[in-house]
């Protein structure tokens, strides 16, 4: 490679018939520091009598895509001024290259930024529209998937069982050890926050009072719902909307089988069978979590730890937790494959799916989770 690199210039020359002669001279390459188009444009402004531009490439050294953007962007300032440009004189390979990038004409909104800005009104209403079309959407969506189970129910819905088996294991058995780490440090963030001011009291036994009613009622489907979102829900958007961009969802419809049973209806029934009981799962390895902090911290034995917290956790409690944990798989489900099945058909579209499944399950768990609570305190359940 030459290290001597001639810094790239241009310069002008007119003839009498209107024609302007571009030279380009020096190393058209990234590092010689090249010239801007705008350039070129100044010098049209200043002179009405140019009707046709031509390039002199007698002194061009070295070249590379340098001198190619050079000269698509000169080429859009000659057209935006209907100004004839000659480019018989240009290296064999920029024409080349240049023959190429008008091939295919600019797709409208590519590029981004520039533009004008929208107003606030504009942006206010495109939102309300977006989020119009996906409720109705996310309706739609429901009402299939609650006709696919009533089908499932006649026994008339079509999916393979080995679907379902997996499914309850991907939701289910895999999922056990993500869920003990964070059912274990929950119950002992709990138990400390409450011994901190439980001590002023020196009613420290009522940690277990605290760490139990809070995990079983609350805690325990609140963060497994959380868990399960970003985990399960982002991998059925991933897989489903896989699926969709290499066009496997088409082919299921195009068989005659409905993609929202075979697709959505098993995973659907996995969440729905396996949250319960990692809700129960996360309940416990809260407790203990609690019983940890507790014995060790705070001077408290093993037996009186289980008889407060037995005393302390009712049926009721149980059942508004795993009631809670039904409604949150079956957000988690829904929010995933819906996502998925929706998803468009490049990669990068799958990669928004994911990520619209994680937020809109997750968002969703804590409205209805909200919901739910304030529904438990009217009837005092």
């Amino acid at each position: 490679m030459n290290d001597s690199i001639q810094n790239s210039s241009l310069r002008f020359t007119y003839s009498d018939n209107g024609v302007m002669v571009l030279h380009i001279e020096g190393d058209w390459i990234l590092r010689s520091g090249m010239p801007d188009a705008g350039i070129v444009e100044s010098e049209l402004e200043s002179r009405n009598d140019i009707k046709q531009l031509v390039f002199d490439i007698s002194e061009l050294g070295e070249w590379n895509s340098a001198l190619l953007a050079f000269v698509v962007r000169l080429d859009g300032v000659c057209e935006k001024r209907k100004l004839k440009v000659d480019y018989s004189k240009l290296p064999e390979g920029v024409r080349g290259l240049l023959a190429l990038a008008k091939a295919v004409p600019e797709r409208q909104g590519a590029r981004r930024g520039g533009g004008d800005k929208k107003s606030i009104v504009v942006t206010l209403g495109e939102f309300i529209i977006r989020s119009t079309h996906t409720f109705a959407d996310g309706l739609k969506f429901v009402g299939e998937t609650i006709m696919a189970v009533g089908n499932m129910i006649r026994g008339k819905a079509v999916f393979r069982k080995s679907d379902f088996w997996l499914a309850l294991q991907q939701c289910g058995v895999d999922a056990l050890p993500i869920v003990a780490l964070i059912s274990v440090l929950v119950g002992m963030i709990l138990a400390f926050l409450g011994s901190v001011q439980l001590k002023m009291f020196g009613a420290q036994i009522y940690v277990a009072d605290l760490v139990a009613v809070g995990m079983v009622r609350e805690m325990g489907a609140l963060m497994t719902g959380i868990i399960m979102a970003g985990r399960t829900g982002a991998s059925y958007a991933a897989r489903l909307g896989s699926m969709q961009v290499n066009e496997e969802v088409d082919a299921l419809t195009t068989l005659g089988f409905s993609p929202i049973e075979f697709l959505v209806l098993p995973r659907t029934m996995a969440m729905i069978f396996m949250m319960p009981l990692l809700c129960i799962y996360a309940n416990v390895l809260g407790i203990i979590g609690g019983a940890i902090v507790g014995v060790a911290m705070l001077d408290l034995t093993i037996p009186q730890y289980y008889i407060q917290t037995i005393g302390a956790v009712s049926l009721t409690a149980v059942a508004s937790g795993l009631i809670k944990s039904v409604v949150f798989g079956v957000i988690v489900a829904l929010a995933g494959c819906m996502h998925g099945i929706r998803c468009g058909r490049s990669a990068s579209a799958v990669g928004d799916a994911t990520t619209k499944a994680v937020v809109s399950g997750i968002v969703s768990i804590i409205v209805w989770d909200c919901l739910i609570t304030v529904v438990y305190i009217i009837i005092g359940f």
